[in-house]
């Protein structure tokens, strides 16, 4: 299987053009024996490096950058690779994703964790929005 679709590819590159973006995760990575999983929003021009949240299974997500060919390239036990998440379908920016991996430990999609980082995040855009609308305007 090929990690990466063309359509994948193309939402990886057009946010990877997009200044200061929080984009939704576009693709999920996983170690089929173990607990890694990468959750990735960027593909670079060199069409190779990837950036996005990182959890190699030790306790400690993190933000990053990680080489496609070299994940593609990974061989595990009985044949095995890593594999793409052909159900997975992003619920939230990747600050949510990041926020809730931190205080779990790893990467969450659903419960207590997430679901925090989710009402923040929320709360956060709607007093952001809220002063945008009440903010007053200039000549007037």
């Amino acid at each position: 299987m090929k990690l990466l679709t063309e359509s994948q590819r193309r939402r990886l590159r057009a946010n990877a053009e997009i200044a200061d973006a929080d984009p939704e995760p576009v693709v999920k990575f996983f170690n089929p024996l173990g607990a890694a999983k990468w959750l990735f929003t960027e593909l670079a021009e060199d069409g190779d490096t990837l950036f996005g949240l990182n959890d190699h299974g030790f306790g400690f997500p993190e933000l990053g950058s990680c080489s496609l060919a070299e994940i593609a390239e990974t061989r595990l036990p009985w044949g095995l690779k890593i594999e793409r998440d052909l159900h997975f379908r992003a619920r939230a920016p990747l600050s949510v994703y990041t926020e809730a991996a931190r205080n779990a430990a790893r990467i969450v999609e659903s419960g207590p964790e997430f679901d925090e980082a989710l009402k923040r995040h929320a709360a956060a855009r709607d007093t952001a929005a809220a002063g945008r609308l009440t903010s007053p305007q200039p000549g007037r």
